[in-house]
């Protein structure tokens, strides 16, 4: 069974997760432990020098959150991951390990609210500096680099402006100038595309939203390609002596692991955003059936797109799924099972308008998360991109009168109805 190449449905419920050895249990069982008894004090100095992997404190890792790690790498064609409590967690992470003051990001202008503020607020704090790009052109990204950039972000399908990335074309650049190319795919899932195989080198999620699928479970994943080369010189912490690990090297001694070790034994051990073991239990749920959320997901979204594209009480509609989206070449390219459940729109009369529909939603629920099995909407100007500045909103695409809708797996029409009398009330005027 270990030569064969399992499909995705398989993986998402066996990889990582086979029966426990010592009880046969079948689901994973949540290692409700905050640390591990070693076997004598060798085995503890060896754990503690990295010298072999095992399980110390669950700060670090814990047996259930490593069934979590395995399953989404496996998902992904990574070779490993490691888990966070959060999605901006995960990012934070990802950018301390391969970041310090004076180095230089190269983002896309038109990413979820929270990572923008991250990068321009916190990591500027700590003197990193980012450039936000408001083109989707891979020309222009390598534009925006500098001598000290240490990576491309970028998220596959942008929320919630609906751009579409290319990823190949931003690996090819990145890769020219020796940097990485991180892809943040939370909106689209490994079900819809796996960014490593188009040149990408690191993934992240936030399991909170399509992986968890609930809206139960807050978590993040930092995923490895095992591909790039972390001691081509760009990354000067990856080859130096590391005098609290005996002075081994990230890279030296770790080769193609060396970053998912740094983040684990180094970042993680020391910021403590721990994924908790009940939290990975419960995404692993969740994960299990992703295969069929998303296909429901996918299909009732362009549904209720299409719905609201010829509803004359709709003013515009951005959606990546559309036959004639502007970037529809990257969707067949990148994404022929869908672009996601996640899209904008804008109720005809503006900013007002669009509060009232809001606010008339019975079966929708008004509330900040996206990838949940209901239907979610919101107005990101007031909410999730409130801490940006108006140039900073109309770079990442958010019009005053946007509506943000992550469509849900209910019946499709049920959706309509919904949204249908919340057009009539937010026209009319009445916000009964």
């Amino acid at each position: 069974m270990s030569d064969r190449d399992f499909g995705f449905k398989t993986k998402s419920l066996h990889a990582g997760t086979l029966p426990d050895p010592a009880t046969g249990a079948r689901t994973v069982p949540i290692y409700q432990s905050t640390a591990f008894v070693f076997e004598d004090t060798k085995d503890a100095g060896d754990l503690f020098a990295l010298r072999k992997y095992g399980n110390i404190y669950s700060r670090i890792g814990n047996p259930t959150v490593s069934a979590l790690e395995e399953k989404v790498a496996a998902l992904e064609g990574g070779l490993g991951a490691v888990a966070t409590s959060s999605g901006l967690a995960a990012q934070f992470l990802l950018f301390a390990a391969l970041t310090g003051s004076g180095d230089h990001i190269v983002a896309s202008s038109n990413l979820y609210g929270g990572t923008i503020t991250q990068l321009d607020v916190t990591m500027r704090k700590f003197g990193v500096e980012t450039t936000f790009v408001a083109s989707d052109e891979p020309a222009d990204f390598a534009k925006a680099i500098n001598v000290r950039t240490k990576l491309f972000l970028t998220e596959v399908v942008s929320n919630p402006s609906n751009q579409v990335a290319d990823i190949a074309g931003l690996s090819s650049v990145a890769h020219q100038h020796g940097i990485p190319l991180v892809v943040d795919s939370t909106l689209t899932t490994p079900y819809l595309i796996r960014p490593f195989e188009f040149g990408a080198d690191v993934v992240i999620h936030s399991l909170t939203k399509f992986m968890g699928g609930h809206g139960s479970t807050l978590g993040g994943i930092i995923v490895e390609s095992g591909k790039f080369d972390w001691g081509n010189g760009k990354f000067p912490a990856m080859l130096e002596k590391v005098p609290h690990y005996g002075d081994l090297s990230w890279w030296g001694n770790f080769g193609e692991y060396g970053l998912l070790t740094k983040i684990r034994a180094e970042q993680l051990r020391d910021v403590g955003s721990s994924l908790s073991p009940h939290s990975a239990f419960l995404l692993i749920q969740g994960i299990e059936t992703l295969a069929q959320r998303m296909t429901d997901h996918v299909s009732n979204a362009i549904t209720v797109a299409n719905f609201l594209r010829k509803d004359p009480r709709v003013s515009w509609v951005d959606f990546a799924g559309f036959d004639d989206h502007p970037r529809a070449d990257r969707v067949q390219r990148y994404l022929p099972r869908g672009t996601g459940a996640v899209f904008s729109f804008g109720v005809a009369g503006g900013r007002a308008t669009g509060e009232r529909f809001i606010n008339s939603v019975q079966l929708a629920s008004h509330l900040a998360n996206v990838g949940d099995v209901r239907t979610l909407v919101i107005h990101p100007a007031s909410t999730t991109h409130r801490q940006l500045s108006d140039e900073q909103l109309v770079s990442a695409g958010v019009k005053p009168d946007l509506v943000r809708i992550s469509v849900g797996i209910e019946d499709v029409e049920d959706i309509i109805w919904d949204l249908d009398q919340a057009l009539t009330l937010a026209t009319s005027g009445d916000n009964a």
